[in-house]
């Protein structure tokens, strides 16, 4: 929200959730009946029919503008501000495609009242000629000068504050708008298509390639990495005033009040507000960070696990990755686009980055492995998932990452004995194999209630059992071995009020309503880690899988040995160590904060 809300900043269907999109429902029904109804090709609306598809054109083309962007900041080499995007944000920005619907709504309101619109054909070169002339006269000179009046104190604070709020643009920050200010911009781009409405010039192509133009305008001035050639301004040297740039924009961001123009930063050169480093800052990001700036100290390698977390990590739905998995609600929908998405995503034949952090001196990267829970629980499949891990450990190297963690079932024993595979087939591995057994184990031994003499461990024998068998032992605690798996069975077998201890990466089924199911192993993570704003899988915001953090901890404290295969760190060791790095003890049911005695019972 803006600093001191004035009327009309909050969106009209801010309420409905979802459910804003049946606003749009009996026009696009009524719409499409008449065209399919029609009796000549005369009496066909082309106009009104194309609002429909064109809003999910458009939302499908912001979600695309989301995941490139955030797939070459994560790369870092080319990111024009490079600082912390945090949650708030992220839900700040959730409501991007209200002005979708706005304009749809516009549209057929256009087009019920405007007889002219009715007829469009489908091109019109004088329609697209008076598009460009009035977008570049009129449109972007009363643009400029309601930019620089939105950010006169009083309308700043009222309307203009809640854009600027984001320091770190996304493309969809470009349309993050209190009503009533994205009111008075729908009346000033809406010049060039009423114009041609009431002068018989309009087309289908003119009037949807228009609301084309402006997100791709939009979108790109916001993107916070700079991908406009260079080339171009060689070719036509006065394209830099026509055509502005996401660096020239990204100013406007961190100064405030320097290039005020909407694309075309002609009227912040007449007018002297051009930002004096705009060239500088454009041709320094162009070129790119040095290597040893962006490469990653720390890698965790993590993989899918069901078809939805295909939109659940920071390439995907912004708003979905900011929650727990299976929090917000997917819908049909969402299963829908999971079912299609999931085959292709299986043909990437390499690891792709998904989020880079950093906290003190360390960059840290996620990588994901292009492949699901399933594959890795298949024989015909494994051989090709440990392929992948193996050269996702190679890449690490060569990108000169001091410590690579092995995430979910990236470290089962069949499938690489808990990582050692790697090390014995690269003996001069540089880069560090950690998964994370020691600060697993400790995370498990905090959420044990205090005065707990007897434990029962249920589930798959593994290195991460064995380490907390000899831990609870040394701790005089009575110790039970069972079974292979944890069944929904086993469970009801316990006391009511039985505690449900996950040692595992993956949580249990909850079979129990009566009892307590913790967490799996994780930790806060410290105030100063950057640029956190997706959570992982269903663990909260801002908290971390200890098997994540394990890898953080031993390349902040330089340790030189690996913890895979049958080496352990130490669970003391590591446990005092990431205390002392400012991660903190976890438990979802105690409270999302340090519990017990802030030391963890160790």
């Amino acid at each position: 929200m803006a600093s001191k809300p004035g009327p009309l900043t909050q969106w009209p269907w801010h309420n409905l959730g979802n459910y804003k999109y049946a606003l749009v429902a009996p026009s696009a029904a009524y719409s499409t009946y008449r065209f399919v109804t029609a009796s000549s090709a005369a009496e066909r609306d082309l106009l009104n029919f194309m609002v429909f598809p064109m809003l999910l054109l458009r939302l499908l083309y912001g979600q695309l503008w989301i995941t490139v962007s955030r797939h070459q900041t994560a790369r870092s080499k080319h990111k024009i501000v490079n600082k912390s995007l945090d949650f708030e944000q992220i839900d700040r920005e959730r409501n991007w495609d209200d002005q979708i619907i706005l304009t749809a709504l516009v549209f057929y309101l256009v087009s019920a009242t405007m007889p002219q619109a009715q007829v469009a054909p489908w091109w019109s070169t004088k329609g697209m000629v008076v598009t460009a002339v009035l977008h570049a006269g009129p449109v972007e000179f009363l643009y400029y000068w309601l930019h620089r009046a939105l950010h006169h104190h009083w309308l700043y604070a009222r309307y203009h504050s809640h854009h600027h709020a984001s320091i770190v643009t996304e493309p969809i920050t470009s349309v993050i708008h209190p009503f009533a200010e994205e009111v008075v911009y729908f009346v000033l781009l809406a010049i060039p298509i009423l114009s041609t409405v009431a002068t018989g010039t309009v087309s289908v192509v003119t009037a949807n390639g228009y609301l084309v133009y402006i997100d791709f305008m939009n979108y790109l001035g916001h993107c916070n990495f700079e991908l406009v050639p260079k080339c171009l301004f060689h070719v036509f040297p006065p394209l830099k005033y026509l055509l502005y740039t996401p660096s020239f924009h990204s100013l406007h961001h961190t100064q405030f009040r320097t290039n005020y123009s909407l694309f075309m930063p002609v009227y912040d050169y007449i007018y002297g507000t051009t930002d004096k480093s705009s060239d500088e800052l454009y041709e320094r990001t162009l070129q790119g960070r040095d290597e040893a700036a962006w490469r990653p100290d720390v890698v965790h390698l993590t993989h899918l696990t069901a078809p939805e977390s295909v939109f659940h990590n920071r390439l995907g739905f912004a708003a979905v990755a900011s929650n727990p998995l299976g929090a917000a609600a997917s819908g049909h929908l969402l299963r829908a686009a999971s079912a299609v998405a999931s085959p292709l995503l299986s043909l990437f034949a390499s690891t792709f980055r998904s989020e880079a952090n950093r906290l003190d001196k360390l960059n840290i990267e996620t990588w994901v492995i292009p492949r699901f829970t399933s594959h890795y629980t298949s024989k015909s499949d494994g051989y090709k998932v440990s392929r992948l891990i193996e050269k996702a450990v190679s890449d690490a190297e060569a990108s000169g990452a001091r410590v690579l963690t092995l995430g979910l079932l990236n470290q089962g024993y069949d499938l690489n004995r808990n990582g050692e595979l790697y090390v014995v087939r690269k003996p001069s591995l540089k880069t560090k194999i950690v998964d994370g057994t020691s600060l697993a184990v400790a995370a498990v031994l905090n959420m044990i209630p205090q005065g707990t003499k007897d434990v029962l461990l249920l589930g798959n024998a593994n290195k991460i059992s064995l380490v907390l068998t000899l831990s609870l032992c040394k701790r005089e605690i009575q110790v039970w071995l069972v079974g292979d798996g944890v069944t929904d069975e086993e469970q009801m077998k316990a006391q009511k009020g039985s505690h449900f201890v996950p040692y595992s990466q993956f949580p249990p089924n909850k079979a129990r309503n009566d009892c307590v199911y913790h967490c799996t192993p994780a930790l806060l993570v410290p105030e100063s880690f950057e640029n956190l704003h997706v959570c992982e899988n269903w663990l909260p915001r801002r908290v971390m899988s200890a098997w994540r953090a394990a890898g953080i901890v031993h390349a902040l404290e330089k340790w030189d040995g690996h913890e895979c295969g049958g080496r352990v760190t130490g669970v003391q060791k590591a446990w005092s160590a990431a205390l002392a790095r400012g991660f903190r003890p976890y438990d979802d049911h105690h409270h999302p904060g340090i519990t017990h005695d802030g030391r963890g019972g160790l």
